[in-house]
């Protein structure tokens, strides 16, 4: 397959995928349980017998203007979220990082504390990493890391499990990431085009991007027996890119009822001011739940017991059925949105937020 020409910004979209990088991926290993496969969060490899080791990675992600607490708390539960899709609880920690000339050692200090805080509250352990500063690196790409889970094998789940019939959850709603780094990077802005009260609503929603307790609370510690079938954080693309990507790594279709998707007025009304459909913005911390109908009362109500708002908004269907989406009795396909509107939006705000 020949890949397209251009590149999109931001993570690369099922057709690069599939052109560039899929056709070579190494040497095969009968080990691997989960590879390498767009919109699947998590590799998984058999280590032992019943014994399996999920990993996943993503840059480090650091921006100094959220403040470095706040910032090193969301670079911990980038990948948290990501490994926690599986059912399992993260374990073991690695960190490149690859620091910019300008960062002082105490914003390296305050950085650093914050991710030792997060690992301990979630028993992670750091075993290896790399520290430099060197010229040409920036904010906010500052390094990678790698964060692993290990468990059992008939206790974890991936996005290829998701079977026809199964109920499909949405924890918090869409937009949460749009809407916590808007109100962090541009505050100004949001305030002079929104309020102070919207302002204030938006800015309570930096600290749910994560899935952590999300996933933590569906699995119970145990995903399968607990009917969940899979997770799936829906970062680039929002809700229709996890969606699709769920569909497309389990090979089945889908029926959603659009209307039944949460959406915070503050949050709606951010993206109609800025050009963005909700639905199609980045949103760590909305967790994609399938599960068995049987399990849903109870994954509802352990939600709940964590303050975690959820929605039941749709059915795992058949792959011939293709993705539906259904709105105000009107139904349509849904295909990938390919390009994230937050980013375009996000720079010309970051832009118009330096002139205020």
């Amino acid at each position: 397959m020949t890949a397209p020409a251009e590149l999109p910004l931001g993570k690369i979209n099922p057709a690069v995928f599939d052109g560039l990088i899929y056709p070579h991926l190494g040497a095969p290993s009968p080990d691997i349980l989960a590879g390498p496969m767009h919109g699947v969060d998590c590799g998984v490899v058999r280590v032992a017998p019943g014994r399996v080791l999920a990993m996943t990675t993503d840059p480090f992600f650091i921006v100094p203007e959220y403040g470095w607490e706040r910032a090193a708390w969301f670079a911990f539960h980038i990948l948290a979220s990501d490994i926690t899709t599986t059912g399992l609880r993260p374990s073991h920690l690695a960190v490149d990082l690859n620091l910019p000339l300008s960062i002082k050692k105490e914003e390296l200090e305050l950085m650093w504390e914050t991710v030792h805080r997060e690992c301990l509250k979630y028993g992670v352990s750091v075993v290896t990493g790399h520290t430099a500063r060197y010229a040409g690196c920036n904010y906010p790409m500052v390094g990678g890391a790698v964060m692993t889970a290990l468990g059992d094998e008939d206790k974890y789940v991936t996005t290829r499990m998701a079977r026809p019939g199964d109920r499909v959850l949405v924890t918090k709603g869409a937009a949460v990431e749009t809407c916590g780094l808007f109100a962090a990077a541009c505050p100004r802005l949001v305030e002079a085009e929104l309020g102070a009260a919207d302002l204030r609503e938006l800015e309570k929603m930096f600290y749910k991007m994560s899935t952590v307790e999300d996933a933590l609370a569906a699995a119970d510690g145990n995903a399968r027996a607990a009917g969940v079938t899979s997770m799936h954080d829906a970062t680039e693309c929002g809700i229709w890119g996890g969606l699709y990507e769920i569909a497309r790594a389990s090979g089945t279709g889908m029926a959603v009822d659009k209307n039944a998707i949460p959406l915070a007025p503050a949050a709606a009304r951010l993206c109609a001011r800025f050009g963005m459909d909700p639905y199609a913005a980045i949103s760590e911390g909305t967790l994609i739940i399938t599960a068995r109908p049987g399990s849903v009362p109870a994954l509802l109500s352990r939600l709940a017991a964590r303050n975690l708002p959820a929605a039941v908004v749709g059915e795992v269907t058949e792959l011939e059925r293709g993705i539906k989406v259904t709105e105000d009795g009107r139904t349509r396909d849904l295909a990938h949105p390919v390009n994230d509107p937050f980013w375009p939006a996000f720079a010309a705000a970051q832009e118009r937020e330096k002139a205020l």
